[in-house]
């Protein structure tokens, strides 16, 4: 009868301890599917936050303040070269004397005391010609966005043919003032793009660069 009894419990114990490794072993593959599971998903996040930053990137809008360097504006910027004035060549009288202007005769009493005379219209003052404000888009050149644009027009770029003129040193100072950028005028090519856009060579642009 005791040996049926120990028989009894020895079962009920090795039944016991066998539920027990089996639940130790299941909670232990939840453990480690969880854990895969969060690793992949990581790993996707890492993924895609890497290729919008890849895109802000391509498109210039990405930028990275750098405290620790002060920004100072380029010193001096080449212009485009500008062909000179045509100098007027002297006509048949340019030495011959200027007559004086005759004196204007006062107007006559009898129109001064004509009240229903109408006063004759003023004429309009000259408009003077204002220079364009805009300059060239500078985000057609392909690696410039808005804000890396922007910071070129505050450095005094505005046009493509400014680009198009920096010599290699001027290029150098210009790229110095780009802070986060800096590096870009190299890598993209900004002064070859620019000549082919600012003598408008479209078609030589693309056979280069791809289409605009």
């Amino acid at each position: 009868m005791n040996d049926q009894v120990s028989q009894g419990y020895g079962a009920v114990a090795a039944t016991a301890e066998t539920g027990w490794l089996t639940t130790s072993f299941i909670l232990i593959a939840l453990g480690a599917a969880l854990a895969v599971f969060i690793l992949i998903w990581g790993a996707r996040l890492a993924i895609r936050r890497r290729k919008a930053r890849e895109e802000l990137d391509q498109r210039g809008e990405l930028e990275v303040v750098d405290p620790a360097k002060p920004i100072e504006p380029v010193s001096e910027i080449p212009e485009a070269p500008q062909a000179p004035a045509p100098t007027p060549e002297p006509g048949p009288l340019a030495d011959e004397p200027i007559a004086a202007a005759a004196p204007v005769a006062a107007p006559s009493a009898a129109l001064a005391a004509d009240t229903n005379a109408e006063p004759a219209p003023a004429e309009p003052a000259p408009v003077e010609p204002t220079p364009a404000a805009g300059g060239d888009d500078l985000t057609r050149l392909k690696g410039i966005g808005p804000k890396l644009a922007a910071r070129l027009n505050e450095l005094g770029i505005t046009r493509f043919a400014q680009l198009a003129a920096l010599d290699e040193a001027s290029a150098r100072a210009l790229d110095a003032q780009l802070g986060s950028f800096q590096g870009r005028m190299t890598r993209d090519r900004w002064t070859e793009q620019a000549r082919f856009l600012a003598a408008g060579d479209t078609a030589g642009y693309e056979a280069v660069f791809g289409k605009l």
